[in-house]
């Protein structure tokens, strides 16, 4: 009996490296459980976009049978998202999903979790580095810059000063929404684009930024704002100088502060992002990388524009404050 007892823990103990190794290798541990550990790092905590995309990653993350872990940097600040980074590294988390708060900072990082063999997946931001991750899971952003200028030019009737709210210099997302917005803009004679403008992704500077160009351009026709933190505080602004209507605004996400000022009329159009379904396909890219299965390298999810006549058929876009 001891001796068949030896065999079967020799057995158990083969058949539980193996599944390790499929699981993460390189020195990757299971969690809790048995479970391999899948990191989830957003870009800042509490922000709806986020919080939805975390909903869609952990629902993804258990019906594949990993134990998840989220931690979000208080602001959407580089040197607070490496450490949690970091973080990953040491717990030898066999995957990560994350949004890279900088497209050049994080690059040290996300190699160093690469060297250790945990596998990594970019969900809406990415690093400008190639090589660092096994997928690249976002919106079609250049796409949604380019509805978000057609759908601004119909609003101000083809004509007029237009101007962009855009977040950080190092932010790839808000970045490509920029330049969409200004390819299709750009184009158009009769449309005069003013530029962009960076907020650092904070609502109170994206409002001084809206005041401060109604005073110096009282002809502004229309604002796009490349998310929605600048979106509510160009809002905000536009209220406080009695502007809502004259000034039209399209804003970039859907929380639910943008969907609250879209049915007010305070924001005439949004462009939606579909953060729960990025947030499920990041897991399932991730997981089949640490199964040594096929992966995507890019997957681009469209983007929905919304008014006050088609919100309520689109409510299925509209981002949460909890899962």
């Amino acid at each position: 009996m001891a001796a068949g007892r030896r065999a079967h823990a020799v057995v158990a103990a083969l058949a539980t490296a193996s599944v390790l190794t499929a699981c993460g290798g390189g020195g990757v541990e299971a969690g809790s459980g048995g479970k391999p550990k899948l990191y989830f790092l957003p870009g800042v905590k509490d922000e709806p976009f986020y919080v939805t995309m975390e909903c869609g990653a952990k629902e993804e993350a258990a019906a594949l049978g990993y134990e998840f872990v989220a931690k979000a940097p208080a602001k959407f600040d580089a040197d607070l998202q490496s450490p949690l980074v970091e973080d990953a590294r040491k717990d030898k988390a066999a995957a990560v999903v994350i949004a890279p708060t900088d497209e050049r900072k994080l690059i040290a990082p996300l190699k160093d979790l690469d060297r250790n063999g945990t596998k990594v997946v970019e969900v809406d931001t990415a690093v400008i580095a190639s090589g660092v991750s096994a997928s690249r899971v976002a919106s079609d952003n250049a796409q949604g810059g380019r509805k978000a200028a057609e759908t601004l030019i119909q609003l101000v009737g083809g004509r007029g000063k237009v101007l962009v709210l855009d977040t950080t210099l190092d932010t790839s997302s808000t970045n490509a929404r920029e330049k969409g917005f200004a390819e299709v803009a750009s184009a158009n004679s009769k449309i005069n684009y003013l530029g962009k403008k960076y907020t650092d992704n904070d609502p109170a500077k994206a409002a001084r930024i809206v005041t401060q160009a109604l005073t110096e351009t009282p002809d502004l026709a229309g604002i796009f704002t490349t998310n929605l933190n600048t979106t509510e505080g160009a809002a905000a602004a536009l209220r406080a100088a009695n502007k809502v209507g004259q000034v039209k605004l399209v804003g970039f996400d859907a929380s639910p502060q943008q969907v609250e000022d879209l049915r007010a009329g305070v924001v005439q159009a949004l462009i939606a992002q579909d953060p729960a379904g990025i947030g499920r396909q990041g897991v399932q890219q991730v997981v089949a990388a640490v199964e040594k299965k096929p992966t995507k390298g890019e997957i681009k999810v469209d983007v929905v524009p919304i008014t006050r006549d088609t919100m309520d058929q689109n409510s299925k876009y509209f981002y949460r404050k909890s899962c």
